[in-house]
């Protein structure tokens, strides 16, 4: 490969007659574009595109936020190959190719870097796709959702201050006045005066027009993706996941599928296993007659995706065999976006699962089990992390629960804190050792400091794969998503749920496995260590090197320490047995004697205290 940027090649095609790159490309691919390469030569249904490399996010910073001199001749070369092997044309009003443009790190980071969907509209083009479709009502709501996001996310059209998305604010104004409730019960006349308006606030707030050529939109959507890799939350998300800030991103261009086309089309992410119980089962959610932002964001409460078993049997079984074939050919646990077209399966992405603990531990030593994966690979699969986390406490089933509502079980774990209704002021509060509860209507990718920092999530809306819970799942947050109950008021800093009223500042508690939201502050106990644990730890016995012995200063230390498998105490701080109760008052008692008379009655009273703790310690 040359080394001057005039001659290195940059883009890589996939899902076209060449398949260029594989798993191996990650580095220069991003996760995204290799795993797309990868499905491609495994002879799935991947809707052509291709790949703008890593290498060029590295010289858009370089140089001043531009681009090698033949990336354009490539990027052309490449578009017509997508052209010919999906049978339209980029830009032509008569057969007109839409493209989606995506973000594609090394690593997976859901929701911190851009998107933007249906790329390639403008009014002309707009005719000749209701001609190519004979669906007005479906073309305008794929271009209004373009206008809309091309606004947001390109031309940088954001709420000011405290105020609502303009955009959202104009698309409830017209639900409202149309006496409907969800975005798919407006007809093409409203959506199409949408688009109309939508233009017209950006004309109105940014002071320039909506771009009308599609090639024009191209690279304003490939700069704002690489752009958004310096993005405060794209930033944010690295620091706290130790991600390298010089890896940048890959930029994936992809021809649009859509599930969005009518009652027999649907969208909808998935996982080959439950990633909150690590249960083999294949586990997730859709929507029918939607995109697949319409799942993650949290607008409409999606369906399990095992019900699309009866209202869509052929695909729902061609996606099952993708999903057994995919597990089998990456040896690990898989989160897939697919869509279905016209009773047609498209496969979007696929990448390894973001899992909880209990899930981490589970799949492994499943998958060791299957002989999908040895025992040595299963022991490095499980994240120290995960095994601090599986030894905090849950909620106490014997303690009282003032139940006030219930949504979907999205992250599991036991959370109380006080409420706060924004990522900033949990971030406030942390700092000062306060503990929070994050409550929105629904998180974004802005919201992921304040995720960070509280112990625990709730959303009002949103499913098992929306922002809040995949994030959450990762953080190991508790998270409780789609309490359709809760009624959540910014402007007033409180939210209802039936005839309660929670105000910011007050205590809650939040159960990430039964999704329950209950009042004030719920008492924990020890977690249950499972049968899986238990068979890990074995393992790990068989492999390890080091004996493992433990900082134990009561009795009850000692024992939890003996039932994790301790094989002995490594330190003891005496010191630390009278923190608590009358013990501290003697050694108080002790420090303040005014003789030694009076120290020696004090160390009389510690005296046996420290005897049966010793007593208690050294207990086989």
């Amino acid at each position: 490969m040359a080394t001057k940027a005039s001659s290195k090649k940059f883009i890589y095609q996939f899902g076209t007659a060449r398949t260029e790159g594989d798993t191996s490309y990650r580095e220069l691919l991003g996760g995204k574009g290799a795993n797309l390469a990868e499905m491609s030569r495994l002879k799935l249904p991947v809707p052509a595109g291709f790949t703008i490399s890593t290498e060029v996010c590295s010289y858009y910073y370089e140089h001043g936020r531009t681009y090698p001199a033949i990336l354009t001749k490539q990027v052309r070369e490449a578009l017509r190959a997508v052209e010919k092997k999906m049978g339209a044309t980029f830009g032509d009003p008569k057969n007109p190719l839409l493209l989606s443009v995506r973000s594609g790190a090394r690593v997976s980071m859901p929701g911190m870097m851009e998107t933007v969907l249906n790329l390639g509209l403008n009014d002309e083009i707009a005719e000749g796709l209701i001609k190519k479709t004979g669906d007005a009502r479906f073309t305008y709501d794929v271009y209004r959702r373009f206008v809309q996001m091309y606004g947001d996310v390109v031309m940088g059209l954001r709420p000011e201050g405290k105020e609502h998305d303009p955009f959202e604010v104009l698309l409830e104004k017209k639900k409202k006045k149309r006496g409907v409730e969800l975005d798919n019960q407006l007809t093409a006349d409203d959506l199409k005066e949408l688009v109309a308006e939508f233009k017209a606030v950006i004309k109105k707030r940014l002071k320039r027009d909506f771009p009308e050529s599609p090639e024009e939109q191209l690279w304003g959507s490939v700069g704002a993706v690489f752009g958004s890799w310096q993005g405060a939350r794209a930033i944010r998300y690295r620091e706290l996941e130790g991600i390298p800030h010089s890896w940048g991103t890959a930029v994936n261009v992809q021809s649009m599928v859509y599930g969005n086309m009518g009652d027999n089309c649907a969208t909808g992410v998935a996982f080959t296993r439950n990633p909150s119980t690590g249960e083999n089962k294949l586990y997730g959610e859709f929507l029918i007659n939607a995109q697949g932002e319409d799942v993650v964001a949290g607008i409409r409460t999606p369906e399990p995706v095992l019900k699309l078993k009866k209202l869509m049997p052929k695909a729902y079984k061609e996606f099952e065999a993708v999903c057994a074939k995919l597990e089998k050919h990456y040896k690990d646990m898989q989160d897939l976006e697919f869509t279905i077209q016209n009773g047609h399966l498209w496969m979007l992405q696929t990448r390894s699962g973001k899992r909880t603990a209990a899930a981490a531990v589970k799949i492994a030593v499943d998958m060791a089990r299957e002989r999908l994966i040895g025992q040595k690979e299963a022991l490095m699969r499980v994240k120290p992390a995960d095994l601090d986390q599986l030894l905090h406490p849950s909620f106490d089933p014997a303690a009282h629960r003032e139940v006030i509502a219930s949504g979907l079980p999205a992250s599991p774990g036991a959370a109380t804190g006080q409420v706060v209704f924004n990522a900033e002021e949990a971030e406030e509060r942390a700092a000062k050792g306060e503990k929070t509860i994050l409550v929105r209507l629904e998180t974004s990718p802005e919201d992921i400091g304040g995720m960070h920092a509280a112990q625990g999530i709730l959303t009002a809306r949103g499913g098992m794969t929306s922002h809040a819970a995949v994030v959450a799942r990762g953080m190991g947050k508790c998270c409780v998503a789609g309490c359709g109950a809760l009624l959540i008021d910014y402007a007033k800093d409180q939210f209802t749920a039936g005839k309660k009223t929670v105000k910011k500042g007050d205590w809650i508690s939040i159960d990430g496995s039964s999704g329950e939201v209950m009042l004030g502050q719920v008492p924990t106990k020890d977690t249950a260590l499972s049968k899986d644990f238990a068979e890990l730890m074995k393992w790990a016995d068989r492999e390890r090197r080091l004996k493992v012995r433990t900082n134990a200063d009561t009795p009850h230390d000692a024992e939890v320490a003996r039932k994790f498998g301790a094989e002995g105490i490594g330190l003891c701080r005496t010191e630390h047995m009278f923190f608590e109760g009358d013990r501290i008052n003697a050694v108080r008692e002790m420090i303040l004697a005014d003789d030694e008379a009076g120290r020696r009655k004090a160390l009389a009273k510690l005296k046996p205290m420290q005897r049966r703790d010793f007593e208690g310690i050294s207990r086989p």
